[in-house]
């Protein structure tokens, strides 16, 4: 099968814990390619501690995004995001990104059956409310 778009953003969704980062990093090829994430918001550059902050979470989005645009205008063969996309509406700047700079878009859902736990400290009741909430499109 030929595509016709020599260009790829692949998001890589999921809870907390299931190993997004993970795989990004294998994906990338020892950083040859880019991986954005909102979760790198919020490391400190100096320690490298993460220290979420509600109240910047919309400027952690906006930063993504804007990360993955200048990859894309930069011409990137590939980008990865990893971030946990538990809803719809979070893909969707991607989708529009990927449209508008002509490039091949996929989804990527990574499950955690390897047993591991989030690196953000967040409860399994949250992490319950998150799976609940999850979606999934299966089809066109």
């Amino acid at each position: 099968m030929k595509t016709t778009h020599s260009r790829s953003l692949i998001l890589l969704r999921g809870l907390p814990g299931s190993g997004k980062s993970t795989l990004a990093a294998v994906l990338c090829e020892e950083n040859k390619y880019p991986v954005f994430s909102i979760d790198s918001f919020f490391i400190n550059t100096k320690t490298g501690e993460y220290k979420f902050e509600f109240d910047k979470n919309h400027l952690a989005y906006k930063n993504c995004e804007e990360q993955t645009r200048n990859a894309m205008k930069n011409n990137c063969e590939k980008i990865f995001i990893d971030n946990t996309f538990t809803l719809e509406w979070e893909m969707e700047p991607y989708f529009k990104l990927a449209k508008e700079f002509d490039f091949a878009l996929f989804v990527v859902t990574v499950e955690n059956r390897h047993g591991g736990k989030n690196s953000h400290d967040v409860s399994d009741d949250q992490l319950k409310k998150m799976a609940e909430k999850y979606q999934v499109k299966l089809f066109a």
